[in-house]
């Protein structure tokens, strides 16, 4: 019974992210943002639970890409192409009724913003970043490349800095068309990047051990309770920029061993 428990914890990821796209298709990016982070939630437990129980499939390695790739794939794309239509002055309405007599008539219509389309290029780098971790044996113990949760973590932190935290500079940042178009790219050229990355994965609970993870978490905390949503862009970038400090100084180590 017990090697089932992982699975249902995925299975709870991918409703999750499931509810998250909904809810992004009809322009409710809160609540998107919402349920996907309890899919991240989920996402990290289920992989936990699969070690403590010592209940590793290949089923759930398949299934916990199928649940990221919807939570922390499909959601942040669909998000990036609301908020380019937020930012494009005259978009269409994301509120029309699309099964209406008039849209039924006017089907053929293209009335969607071709650049609001460069952020579902957010999907298709997430589909090939999960693709590839399942097949790359040197991402066991850490991270070739920005894993998806931490992606999708990113893009939501926008909308939320939005309602929540509208300052006039980020406001006018996050709703700049060329920004989003430089974020995506940034986004999906970090997602199938050859920089290594460490992962929040403890082995142990030693401080020897696990000192730059139990660093890195201490420093989230402060950032979120001094910066808020505004933190999680910060974090991230942080996250990126230390792992690359990480990696230089142990290989200055490898070297003089």
């Amino acid at each position: 019974m017990k090697k089932h428990i992982p699975n249902l914890i995925t299975a709870l990821n991918l409703l999750s992210g499931t509810i998250a796209a909904i809810f992004a298709v009809q322009g409710n990016l809160i609540m998107a943002a919402l349920f996907v982070g309890l899919g991240i939630f989920f996402d990290f437990f289920d992989g936990l639970a699969a070690r403590v129980l010592n209940v590793k499939s290949e089923i759930g390695l398949q299934l916990d890409s199928l649940a990221d790739m919807i939570t922390s794939g499909l959601v942040p794309g669909i998000i990036m192409y609301q908020l380019f239509l937020r930012a494009l002055p005259g978009t269409v309405d994301t509120t029309a009724d699309s099964w209406s007599a008039e849209a039924a008539n006017t089907w053929f219509e293209w009335d969607i913003p071709f650049i609001a389309l460069l952020g579902l290029l957010v999907v298709a780098a997430s589909g090939y970043r999960l693709a590839k971790f399942n097949v790359d044996e040197r991402q066991t113990d850490s991270f070739i490349g920005l894993p998806t949760p931490a992606n999708a973590m990113l893009i939501l932190s926008l909308p939320l800095i939005l309602v929540y935290q509208p300052h006039p500079i980020a406001v006018a940042l996050i709703l700049n068309e060329w920004f989003l178009v430089g974020l995506t790219v940034f986004s999906c050229f970090m997602l199938n990047a050859e920089i290594p990355l460490f992962a929040l994965k403890f082995s142990d609970w030693s401080f020897k051990q696990n000192k730059l993870r139990y660093f890195f978490i201490a420093y989230c905390l402060i950032m979120i309770i001094l910066f808020q949503f505004i933190a999680i862009p910060l974090i991230i970038a942080s996250y990126i920029l230390l792992s690359i400090i990480s990696n230089k100084s142990d290989a200055k180590k490898e070297v003089l061993v």
